[in-house]
Parts: structure tokens; C-alpha cells; sequence
């Protein structure tokens, strides 16, 4: 058989386009393989870095990473609490909680002592109004300082709000969906927190 006329027949093709294919399939694999691991480390690292942010420094002496529990608010939201102890007492928690803002989700990550009371905030993620709404993110501006110290215990739910909403928190000028999100978001955390307490402590009964 003439080998140019064989080449030509859709069989041959095939053939080499499964090879070709299986080729570039193995490859995916393998370079999937050999980055897996680096960027499942450098996220770890990443998350550790942000929760220590929220926490004073030296009021924890374990890896947050690896004593996390995951909880079911009666809401049905799924929150990963990760929990803080010093001489193996629990101290503070760590969990992250969103509202929706003016571009969509906003993720906070709470810091809160063994009584609730809000040892940092920091933004996560969010896609909100550069030069507005952006406010919220901690390199921006020290709004979101305005959590630290304080508690459902030692303000009123209602003084949790946007002054605008007769509330104890500012909001920023043409923006104030996005600061009364955030606001939302750190008092439903700490509602969370108060209703799951025990459990989250580990003095559950």
C-alpha cells in the first residue's frame, strides 16, 4: 500500500490526533501534579497570615490551622471556626462571614476573643467601587478598625448599623451599601459566635 495515499485515510488521523491528545492530556497531569502540593501550601500560608491579622499578638499558642471545626448556623450557612488556645485553654475564634454589598458578596474574616468580643476585622474578598467602596480594605483606610473592642454584650443590636441606619458605624460618602454590608456581616458573625459558643469553645455539654 502507498504509505502518502495510507496518511491520507481519516484512520491514520485519528490515530494521530488520540496520540496527540494523550500526549497533551499526560502532560496536564503530570504539571498538575508537580504544582499541587506548592499551591496547596502557599494558600495554607496565606489563610494563616490572614488569620493571625484579626488576632492580638500572643493570645494564641497552636496552629489555628490545625484545630478548625466546621459548624452549621441555623441559617444552614456551613462557617469553619478556627479555634484559638494558649496553654491549651480556648482563647479566640477565627471564621469568616459575608453579606451582600453593592457588586456582589462580601467575605469578612472575624477575630473574636473567648467572651465574643472583636479582636480584628478584615476584608477577604469583594468587587466593590474602586475608590469608594474599597474603604473597606484595611490598606485603604482604618474603617475597618472600627470593630475592634466591641461586642453584642457592649452595644445594642441595634447600634450595629451604619449611622445613616441609626447606628453606631460610619459610612463613606456615595457609598453606603457597601460599609452597611460589612457592618452585616461582622454582627451576624458575632450572633453566630453567641449561639454556637459553647460548641465552638468545646465546653458543649
Amino acid at each position: 500500500m502507498n504509505i502518502a495515499l495510507w496518511r491520507d485515510r481519516i484512520p491514520y488521523q485519528g490515530i494521530l490526533l488520540a496520540f496527540a491528545s494523550f500526549i497533551t492530556s499526560a502532560a496536564l497531569v503530570l504539571a498538575n501534579e508537580a504544582t499541587r502540593e506548592p499551591i496547596t501550601q502557599a494558600a495554607q500560608d496565606d489563610l494563616k497570615q490572614s488569620l493571625v491579622q484579626v488576632l492580638p499578638p500572643g493570645c494564641v499558642d497552636n496552629d489555628l490551622l490545625a484545630d478548625a471545626r466546621v459548624i452549621k448556623a441555623a441559617s444552614g450557612r456551613v462557617v469553619t471556626v478556627y479555634r484559638g488556645t494558649k496553654a491549651g485553654v480556648f482563647s479566640a475564634a477565627v471564621f469568616e462571614f459575608s453579606a451582600r454589598g453593592y457588586a456582589g458578596e462580601i467575605a469578612v474574616l472575624i477575630g473574636v476573643d473567648a467572651a465574643g468580643v472583636v479582636s480584628g476585622v478584615r476584608v477577604l474578598r469583594h468587587a466593590e467601587t474602586p475608590g469608594l467602596g474599597d474603604k473597606i480594605d484595611a490598606a485603604k483606610s482604618g474603617w475597618i478598625n472600627s470593630f475592634t473592642n466591641k461586642s453584642l454584650a457592649g452595644m445594642p443590636v441595634a447600634r450595629w448599623a451604619v449611622k445613616k441606619d441609626g447606628g453606631e458605624f460610619d459610612q463613606f460618602a456615595g457609598a453606603t451599601i457597601t460599609p452597611r454590608a460589612v457592618v452585616k456581616a461582622v454582627r451576624e458573625g458575632l450572633q453566630f459566635y453567641d449561639a454556637h459558643r459553647a460548641e465552638i469553645s468545646g465546653d458543649a455539654r
